[in-house]
């Protein structure tokens, strides 16, 4: 399928999502928001797809800061992006504010180039985030810095970011693509069953007691021992060799 707001690339099992920048026209944004549901089905149903790169095309890809107009039917890009079994990398060049950091909170794991800039500052115009930014950004820094940059709407640098667990890592602009690359392939070439369970139990384990969280990581762990990639894991650590994973 041919999009017009993005492409997708597959490179050694890695779907490499580039977004193009907007003029944030209300048309353009639900366009968008309906071609990544569509590529989110795509990829769902690839299992040669193990690892997902979501990347700018431009440096204003995560800078979102329209609100939809009041809409009572917004759209969402965050949505589709959650709906995602597989590990997800947001590669941030530029800033990564308003919608456009909700979008980028969806990701698993954010690389960020060092000039960055990182802001939810809907409150400043009256709004407050809404395609998952209340809720997302407590869950991965914390209720205290999420209440201050959600209630006073101040920017961060990449470094505060950097130590607030916001984002993972941070490189220069030039080594931005290599470095969110040479993480996804690396993912890429692990277990791919593995993979999906891991993000299983971390997600739906926040949501239980501990006591329930355990018994879920159990039982997913057992749930490995039934594939053959479990024993391909076994049989290459023997012949000391990288594994050949087959998803199955």
């Amino acid at each position: 399928m041919s999009y017009r707001t993005l492409t997708c690339e597959k490179e050694d099992g890695v779907a490499v999502v580039k977004l193009f920048d907007l003029d944030d026209a209300p048309l353009q944004m639900v366009q968008r928001s309906d071609e990544l549901f569509d590529l989110c089905d795509e990829i769902a149903s690839d299992e040669e797809i193990r690892v997902v790169l979501l990347a700018g095309a431009g440096e204003k890809v995560f800078s979102i800061l329209n609100n939809n107009g009041l809409s009572t039917n917004p759209y969402s890009f965050a949505e589709p992006i959650s709906r995602l079994d597989r590990p997800i990398i947001a590669a941030i060049k530029g800033d990564a504010i308003g919608q456009g950091l909700e979008l980028a909170l969806t990701c698993d794991l954010r690389i960020a180039a060092e000039s960055c800039r990182f802001g939810l500052p809907q409150i400043k115009t009256g709004f407050i985030p809404w395609d998952g930014g209340t809720q997302r950004l407590s869950r991965i820094v914390g209720i205290g810095k999420a209440m201050e940059m959600i209630l006073t709407g101040e920017m961060i640098d990449a470094r505060e970011a950097l130590r607030i667990g916001l984002i993972n890592r941070v490189v220069s602009a030039g080594e931005l693509m290599i470095a969110a690359m040479g993480m996804a392939r690396e993912m890429a070439s692990r277990g791919p069953i593995a993979l999906r369970y891991a993000k299983e139990a971390i997600y739906k384990g926040m949501d239980m007691t501990l006591e329930q969280g355990l018994r879920l990581e159990t039982d997913l762990y057992l749930l490995l021992h039934t594939t053959k990639d479990r024993t391909e894991g076994i049989t290459g650590f023997r012949e000391k060799r990288t594994p050949r994973f087959e998803g199955r």
